[in-house]
């Protein structure tokens, strides 16, 4: 809930910045970007062995499982930052992670993460029928017990 009342702070020092010649960048949150580059490292050692192409098998409750959780939970809260900022601040938290390289990393991570066949095997919504489900054709419920 706290994500997208952070931007607003940043769009009152937002007319400062329009003087400098330089491409102009804004870090989004301090502490949510050290997490992110933390758990960015933690995840290339985990999939380092794994090329760009391949997908990376990730058992339930391990070790591993719950730092691709944590990135890609700490990916959501970014975006939800991002979404709930205005097109100006956009576009300068937009090149700090052109920067940091953060975008390149999640899409690296994403593709080596992502199955190549990510059939759904769970209880689904909808009256089952001959067609395959899976995470594309489904609603997810992730319900914390």
């Amino acid at each position: 809930r706290l994500m997208p009342e952070l931007p607003k702070f940043d769009d009152e020092d937002l007319k400062s910045y329009g003087d400098e010649e330089e491409e102009l960048a804004l870090s989004p949150p301090a502490a949510l970007m050290s997490v992110l580059t933390t758990q960015e490292l933690l995840l290339e050692n985990i999939l380092e062995c794994i090329p760009v192409g391949e997908f990376a098998v990730i058992q339930p409750l391990s070790d591993e499982f719950c730092l691709v959780l944590g990135y890609l939970l700490t990916w959501k809260l970014t975006l939800a930052f991002f979404k709930a900022a205005s097109s100006q601040l956009r576009v300068l938290y937009s090149q700090y992670l052109r920067r940091t390289k953060s975008l390149n990393k999640l899409l690296y991570h994403l593709f080596r993460l992502m199955p190549e066949n990510p059939v759904f095997s769970g209880p689904t919504s909808e009256v089952p029928n001959k067609d395959t489900k899976t995470f594309f054709t489904e609603e997810l419920h992730l319900d914390v017990k």
